[in-house]
């Protein structure tokens, strides 16, 4: 296995919105993203301007862009109810990491 330098790595995220909304995206910088959905920094996303406070509830790297891309596509494509699941999985794994 080639091992990736993080620089090159992208990352796969979802935000929790004071709406409880989940938001998903995709970055190389997930502090710079967050700092941008939060208006700290110019260029967040318009649905996250209005939905502040948020929180970073979700971080999986990710070794290029187009496997992050993917990976977007397919956790924008579950229901609320799959996400939350999926959001709980991860709560459990870092509990036993």
């Amino acid at each position: 296995m080639q091992k990736v330098s993080p620089e090159s790595n992208w990352y796969v995220y979802m935000l929790r919105c004071a709406d409880g909304s989940l938001y998903t995206g995709i970055t190389t910088d997930p502090q710079r993203r967050l700092r941008q959905h939060r208006g700290e920094l110019k260029g967040g996303a318009r649905y996250t301007r209005s939905r502040s406070p948020l929180s970073l509830v979700w971080l999986e790297v990710q070794p290029d862009r187009a496997t992050a891309t993917r990976r977007e596509i397919q956790i924008k494509g579950l229901k609320a109810s799959a996400k939350e699941s999926l959001l709980k999985q991860f709560k459990l794994a870092e509990e036993f990491s």
